[in-house]
């Protein structure tokens, strides 16, 4: 961006105590216009060179501000504003506007590694994206309009909406998490427009070609895809699963708080058909790798990919475009055809928020067909429907007729 040389020379004034190098407090300079005295605690504007500069209090000490600029009017703006900023309090001196992106993006990237969350990768890869366009600019010239600039930038080398909208987010998380520090390191944060998203994605297994998938996924994958079917996990939670957190006495598997997205534990109670997949597993891993502490292994090692084999299973099934992911969406919505309450299918899945959990409990036209079915066995009255009688049987008028309705 052309105007940073600007602002990094404008920075090594602003903001200085005393008066500008060059222009003592009190200097002779000719300023049309303020030779007439201003109201005390109004501020006072003065040139150097070809550039304004303003003069404030706060606390009874003296702030020396840069416009950078030969408009005047610029001046008058910016003192108006500071001298409002002082007023309510939200001033709390410049450096605040000397933070720059670089120092904001390193804070959040601490703030995910203190606290561990799932997301640093994504968030990086984020950061990395919003670092080539804004590296080096002050947190205060990130503007909704430099922001249109990143998005109009972002489209163009084809990145996705709702690719952007999260590299929008983390910049929003940025200034954020600088406004509620102490000191704050801004002082508001800029608003950042959204893009609209594509619907979320609705694809799941039907019941018919769970097992046709199942019969041509490799042997070593046939587990992890009957663990993802029943119980909604998603794939990390299954790879990394340990024997130690598998109960066969009891048929549970316990997912420890910290090892799941949201960090909170879970507990899964197994199926027949998952709790006899385990028993073999647990025999062959028994026999075979004594050492092995993973639950789902190939060889001894644990499984690490399942993107091949998935692929291509769904090819000889014929279920091409099926993701693994779907068979979380597929989890839910077996659970809640099956009856679970919402609440305890939540619990399973993992899910905290209703909102998400919505978009995996998918509805097809299969359900409505059934919704329908189910209604009109509600609403049967036991009588069979009435076929109109042709014309010439209709009765005379004035003739008293039965309602089947009566």
């Amino acid at each position: 961006m052309g105007d940073r040389d600007e602002t990094d020379s404008a920075n090594a004034q602003t903001g200085t105590q005393g008066a500008p190098n060059g222009t003592p407090e009190g200097s002779k300079v000719a300023v049309e216009g303020e030779k007439a005295k201003r109201a005390r605690g109004a501020g006072s504007l003065f040139l150097r060179g070809k550039v304004w500069w303003i003069k404030y209090h706060r606390n009874g000490r003296p702030y020396f501000e840069s416009c950078r600029s030969p408009d005047r009017g610029v001046a008058e703006k910016r003192l108006k504003r500071r001298l409002a900023q002082v007023e309510t309090g939200q001033f709390r001196g410049l450096q605040p506007e000397r933070v720059r992106f670089d120092e904001l993006a390193a804070d959040l990237l601490n703030e995910y590694a203190v606290n561990r969350r799932k997301s640093v990768g994504r968030n990086e890869r984020s950061i990395e994206h919003l670092r080539d366009f804004f590296a080096g600019f002050r947190a205060v010239d990130i503007t909704t309009d430099r922001i249109r600039q990143y998005v109009a930038q972002r489209q163009e080398a084809s990145a996705g909406n709702a690719t952007i909208n999260r590299e929008l987010a983390a910049l929003k998380r940025m200034f954020n998490l600088a406004r509620e520090m102490t000191p704050p390191k801004v002082q508001e944060v800029p608003y950042i427009p959204m893009l609209k998203e594509p619907p979320a994605r609705c694809g799941f297994l039907r019941d018919e070609n769970y097992k046709k998938l199942r019969n041509q996924m490799p042997g070593h994958l046939r587990p992890v895809f009957a663990m993802a079917y029943y119980t909604g996990m998603r794939a990390g939670e299954i790879l990394n699963l340990r024997w130690e957190q598998v109960d066969l006495t009891e048929r549970i598997v316990r997912l420890d708080p910290g090892a799941t997205k949201n960090g909170e534990g879970r507990t899964l109670f197994l199926t027949e058909e998952l709790f006899q997949l385990l028993v073999i597993l647990k025999h062959t891993r028994d026999a075979k790798y004594a050492d092995c502490p993973w639950v789902f292994f190939r060889d001894g090692k644990r499984i690490r990919s399942y993107r091949h084999g998935w692929k291509s299973a769904c090819a000889r099934a014929g279920l091409t475009g099926l993701r693994f992911h779907d068979l979380r969406r597929t989890g839910v919505r077996n659970l809640r055809r099956a009856g679970v309450t919402e609440t305890v299918a939540m619990k399973i899945s993992g899910h905290k928020t209703r909102s998400v959990f919505d978009r995996y409990n998918i509805v097809d036209e299969q359900d409505l067909k059934e919704a329908a079915r189910k209604l009109d066995a509600l609403h049967k009255f036991g009588y069979s429907l009435v076929t109109i009688p042709p014309s010439d049987e209709i009765p005379a008028k004035g003739k008293k007729t039965v309602s089947p309705l009566n």
